[in-house]
């Protein structure tokens, strides 16, 4: 497995990192052992990049990552985030940003991840109602006290993206990125690589629909949340089932898998573009490594570029509740 620097303060990770939420919560058909087994797979493959939050599960995801880690900590990159705050009992209590809080945050990841260093901390959500200088300016303590070596932000504005690495170098940016979500290049884009920041897109298989798994709405389980995103509701699902057959045309005439297509376009967008695939399962997994092997001909991602430009997916990323809570 290849490397990529993402920023300029030495952090470097695999060129494929491992997404790890639905291990724990929102998409159907968990399955403890085997989430493990992924985990462990993926440091047997080099994926040594593992993403996951406080807010995931809620709180259990980090427990699970903490408990697949265990005794290999010096083999793992490994990143977490705050700012989204959740009940025990899991109900979403909005953004926080505050100081005090993301002290407490902080503390509270360590303890359940079972380290005494987080690799890269995220906000999660950007706080309005707090100055990003007074959240990054916690966060910054953070790395001064050895509990934290980078940090992050995730789904922040460029002039916020500014703010933040004026009070602190930002190492880098998570926001969702790939074939059906391509807002990034205007201008987030050119901001991380004016400041020297980089670019982790989450989603970059569009929650498993550029995979071409789904060919109807009803294929997603009653209990999955992307039942409720507007990509994978009615009329919408159809429009950008389209662009999935076009995507499998291409994939087909390579030898390759949908999702591999998908993942070595993002990776050929960039040497500070690291994405996180999401998976639970092994076979997934391996499959994702698959496409770091890929490499695509100018004429191949013009093709993809024809089929796939930007604006192209039909449908909000997130409900309209939840799009508020991006970009800010």
């Amino acid at each position: 497995m290849k490397t990529k620097k993402l920023g300029n303060q030495g952090l470097v990770v695999s060129a494929l990192g491992l997404g790890c939420m639905g291990m724990s919560e929102f998409y159907s058909g968990r399955d403890e052992e085997e989430s493990i087994a992924t985990l462990h797979r993926a440091l047997e493959l080099g994926v040594t990049f593992l993403d996951t939050a406080d807010m995931y599960g809620p709180f259990t995801n980090e427990k699970l990552v903490g408990q697949a880690i265990k005794g290999q900590r010096d083999r793992v990159i490994l990143a977490t985030k705050f700012g989204n705050v959740r009940s025990e009992e899991g109900g979403f209590l909005g953004v926080n940003g505050h100081p005090d809080y993301v002290r407490q945050a902080c503390d509270a990841s360590l303890k359940r991840l079972g380290v005494d260093v987080i690799d890269l901390y995220y906000q999660h959500r950007v706080d309005t109602t707090v100055p990003i200088e007074d959240t990054v300016g916690a966060m910054a303590e953070l790395v001064q006290q050895g509990k934290v070596r980078y940090l992050g932000l995730s789904e922040a504005a460029p002039a916020t993206i500014r703010r933040a690495h004026a009070v602190h170098p930002i190492s880098a940016l998570q926001t969702e990125y790939s074939l059906w979500s391509r807002d990034p290049e205007d201008e987030i884009l050119p901001t991380l690589r004016d400041l020297g920041i980089g670019f982790v897109p989450y989603s970059p298989l569009g929650r498993g629909f550029l995979t071409g798994q789904f060919t109807k709405p009803e294929d997603l389980p009653a209990d999955d949340y992307r039942r409720n995103a507007p990509r994978f509701q009615g009329e919408n699902f159809y429009k950008n089932l389209q662009l999935v057959d076009k995507v499998k045309s291409i994939a087909a005439t390579k030898g390759v898998t949908p999702s591999q297509l998908a993942l070595a376009w993002l990776l050929a967008q960039g040497d500070d573009i690291v994405p996180i695939p999401g998976t639970k399962r092994r076979k997934y997994l391996e499959e994702n490594v698959g496409a770091t092997e890929i490499t695509l001909t100018a004429n191949e991602l013009k093709q993809i570029e024809s089929v796939a430009p930007k604006g192209v997916a039909a449908g909000d990323r997130y409900p309209t509740q939840h799009m508020s809570a991006v970009n800010r």
